[in-house]
């Protein structure tokens, strides 16, 4: 492990400063400052990921941009107040990724399935309506639970388009989105052994995400659809 690599208070007070002056005059007299701690994030960031792949196979990690799309939106200010990193699974062949979010009193570690494809969701949803006791039986594991606490996610009102609303998991099936989120406190975030703890973490994970890639790798028959 690299247990060298810490994050410290300065890139938390940085984000602060830039909250209390979200303009692009301040920014733009900051940005060596700006761009040191980015650095920062982005070395710990790099440690995440190659502690990751002692146990997983990570495909690309993405360190976010700090500018906001204000195109859409009726938020105007110019900069995000955190910092935040990606990683992808590899391929077709394993599915889900992680996510690391840094901010003041907001900190949070996120897996699983943000934004899944139509394709994908209909046969996750599928799979719930065939038989969904291999799936809750993954997701209330002790280990994995005691960590990440419940599944969350966005989800429809009702039961989507085609399937009944009186299914007994239905709760599961209406899901749109398939993530677990781990809150952080601040000190968490800025203790020495915070890089363990996310790879602790991004570990305890692993069951569920072996659960879907199977799920996304066969058809309703336990074949695969992999060339």
């Amino acid at each position: 492990m690299n247990d060298n690599i810490a994050l410290t208070k300065a890139v938390f007070d940085f984000l602060t400063e830039l909250k209390n002056n979200n303009n692009r005059d301040w920014f733009e007299e900051h940005k060596p400052i700006f761009k040191k701690h980015q650095s920062e994030v982005k070395s710990f960031l790099a440690a995440v990921k190659n502690n990751l792949n002692h146990h997983d196979e990570i495909e690309k990690m993405k360190l976010f941009r700090i500018y906001r799309d204000v195109r859409f939106s009726k938020d105007k200010t110019p900069y995000k107040t955190h910092f935040a990193g990606s990683f992808s699974r590899l391929g077709a062949h394993l599915r889900g990724g992680y996510y690391v979010h840094l901010k003041p009193r907001e900190s949070f570690l996120a897996v699983g399935f943000w934004d899944p494809n139509k394709e994908d969701l209909f046969r996750i949803r599928k799979e719930l309506e065939m038989d969904a006791n291999e799936f809750r039986k993954v997701i209330n594991q002790k280990e994995l639970k005691a960590i990440w606490g419940e599944l969350s996610g966005d989800e429809l009102k009702t039961a989507p388009k085609g399937f009944d609303k009186e299914h007994p998991d239905i709760d599961l099936i209406r899901k749109k989105q398939f993530v677990f989120v781990r809150n952080l406190t601040d000190k968490e975030v800025l203790s020495p052994s915070f890089l363990d703890e996310v790879d602790k973490s991004f570990k305890a994970i692993r069951p569920y995400f072996d659960l879907m890639s199977d799920i996304l790798t066969t058809n309703l028959n336990g074949e695969s659809i992999l060339e």
